[in-house]
């Protein structure tokens, strides 16, 4: 019998190349048939391995979720950029590939997100996400998010609505 185990840590350049796979995979998974074709590739091809280094060694707050040694997602926060939003923290970006959607371990990396962004200060939390993005609603929703606030993403000239959720 083998046994995995699961660490949640801070990023360091070296999962840069595992980053850049995650986002690859899970924004495939996610976006295909929402953001347009062209537009969705141009996004997951600017954020290469080198572009993830980059981002990691400017401090950027990002976390890795590793079973067996396998980052299998990530998840990047820092303080809240929506000035009408009252919490101060806010998760950019929770993302899993798509073979390790739905066994609990977006929740764990939540959790992890949340705590950190926590240590540091930051009281309260946003998470914006694409309205047709279905998973996500319902993940944040059954976390206890309060849906608060519409926005609007553009994409190759298609306009998507986004929801924020928030936590006190």
């Amino acid at each position: 019998m083998t046994t995995l185990s699961i660490d949640i840590r801070k990023a360091e350049p070296r999962d840069a190349a595992a980053i850049a796979d995650v986002h690859h995979e899970a924004w495939r998974g996610a976006y295909a048939g929402i953001i347009p074709h062209k537009a969705l590739n141009v996004m997951i091809s600017r954020r290469g391995r080198d572009w993830w280094a980059n981002a990691i060694r400017r401090a950027a707050s990002v976390l890795v979720i590793e079973i067996g040694g396998v980052v299998a997602g990530y998840a990047t926060m820092g303080r809240n950029r929506a000035r009408e939003l009252r919490q101060q923290g806010e998760i950019y970006e929770l993302y899993l590939r798509p073979e390790y959607q739905g066994i609990g371990l977006g929740s764990r990396l939540f959790a992890a997100a949340r705590q950190r962004l926590a240590d540091h200060g930051l009281h309260g939390l946003v998470v914006w996400a694409l309205e047709e993005n279905v998973n996500a609603l319902q993940f944040y929703a059954g976390a206890g998010g309060r849906d608060v606030a519409e926005g609007v993403e553009v994409f190759d000239q298609k306009a998507l609505r986004k929801v924020a959720f928030v936590w006190d």
